[in-house]
């Protein structure tokens, strides 16, 4: 009995410890209810995107990068969930955090090679709209309300399951 309660007190013990850690992360985001940072990118394949443009819809932000397999794993699940929802009132942004000269060839050949539908959604996230939106680490995903404010963040990856429970959560607010 005393290997028992001592192992659910162990589990209760790792559950506080891990709601805390996750609730400081979360606490390093910019906070629910403030306006999104009025950001510029570039599109994959040219133009640009402003995200007041977005204004109306819910937006699903995503910062990722080409060489971090956790944004590699995410990312089907999102491109998938985009496609079921935008009919909802759901834009994807796909913002890659690849830089440096080669930044544009390497999203395009792991666009090409990888996930080709995910062309549409991809822009280019500078370091000033990183930190902006305060990206330390990949993945991170940002919901916007309709009028452009933040309503929900995540530092790391999400199953599919949890990324549509956000998705559906995000479009019900209004």
């Amino acid at each position: 009995m005393k290997a028992v309660l001592g192992l659910v007190a162990g589990l209760g013990l790792a559950g506080v410890v891990y709601l805390g850690v996750t609730e400081a992360q979360r606490s390093r985001l910019v906070p629910d209810g403030m306006a999104a940072p009025a950001m510029e990118m570039e599109r994959l394949g040219g133009g640009t995107l402003k995200l007041e443009e977005l204004r109306g819809q819910v937006v699903m932000l995503d910062f990722w990068a080409t060489w971090c397999p956790p944004c590699r794993e995410e990312m089907p699940a999102l491109v998938k969930l985009a496609k079921e929802y935008e009919p909802q009132g759901l834009v994807f942004v796909a913002a890659s955090r690849d830089d440096g000269p080669r930044a544009p060839r390497l999203v395009e050949a792991f666009v090409k090679r990888n996930l080709p539908d995910l062309r549409p959604y991809v822009v280019y996230a500078s370091d000033e709209v990183a930190r902006a939106f305060q990206v330390t680490a990949l993945p991170t995903l940002y919901f916007l309300d309709r009028e452009g404010k933040v309503m929900d963040a995540q530092r790391g990856a999400l199953s599919e399951d949890a990324l549509r429970r956000r998705i559906e959560r995000a479009l019900k607010q209004q």
